[in-house]
């Protein structure tokens, strides 16, 4: 009788090391990255992210700002000083973004 269990055991073993490589495959999860806008300037001026992250951009500047693709692809209206904005994209490429508050303030987010 302890020789049928020992080999469901060693099966039941070789089944779970096929399946523990799978799961190493699994995709990572999401990551909120953090954008400030202090001194008139996006830092970090560029970033990269995976699609499915989201970036928060957070405006320590005392008066409001924006984050405006130049293609349209999000923009944030009005931040005021000391709020918030989150964005998560849609799809995949690389974004030139500005304040269309103050247009010299430039930056680039690309997305993985």
């Amino acid at each position: 009788m302890g020789q049928p269990l020992g080999r469901a055991a060693a099966a039941l073993g070789l089944l779970l090391c096929s399946v523990m490589p799978g799961a190493a495959a699994l995709p990572p999860k999401p990551v909120t990255h953090t954008i400030t806008i202090d001194g008139t300037r996006f830092q970090p001026e560029t970033l990269t992210v995976k699609l499915g992250d989201s970036i928060l951009w957070v405006n320590k500047d005392p008066f409001p700002h924006t984050a405006t693709a130049k293609d349209g692809q999000f923009d944030s209206k009005s931040i005021a000083a000391g709020k918030s904005w989150k964005y998560k994209p849609a799809k995949r490429g690389d974004f030139d973004y500005v304040c269309r508050f103050h247009p010299t303030m430039a930056a680039v987010l690309h997305v993985q």
